[in-house]
């Protein structure tokens, strides 16, 4: 069987235009990745901090607290909050309703800024709370 190089076998992303759909759905898969595995590592932390006692539930609070800790924890609840609208895009496109190009853009558009957005309301109300 011979095959004509003519045509390409399948599409490349050379020669798709790059546009916020394709990086929304690149960024669910990292985002779900990073909850995954940092997620998981401080709850594990966390609970095994808890069972050790008081000493290591202080240095895991410490740590927490710290502003590194604070920029983790910030990177945590964006990607939750990333992955949680970009899911529902997802979900709405396997029901088959917005594939039209614009639509499909702008409701990108929205998951990211409404995740950012979001974002800075849970931590302006944290930091509200606490200082």
């Amino acid at each position: 069987m011979a095959r004509t190089s003519s045509r390409p076998l399948s599409p490349h992303l050379t020669i798709w235009k790059w546009g916020p759909h394709m990086l929304i759905s690149i960024l669910h898969r990292i985002t779900g990745n990073g909850l995954a595995l940092v997620g998981a590592m401080g709850l594990v932390w966390w609970l095994m901090a808890a069972a050790m006692g008081p000493e290591a539930y202080a240095t895991f609070v410490a740590c927490a607290t710290h502003p590194l800790g604070y920029v983790v924890m910030i990177g945590l609840t964006w990607s939750f909050f990333q992955h949680l609208f970009s899911g529902l895009r997802h979900f709405v496109l396997d029901m088959g309703a917005g594939y039209e190009l614009n639509t499909n853009r702008m409701w990108s558009i929205a998951a990211t800024v409404a995740a950012v957005l979001v974002t800075g309301f849970v931590w302006l109300f944290i930091f509200a709370e606490n200082f």
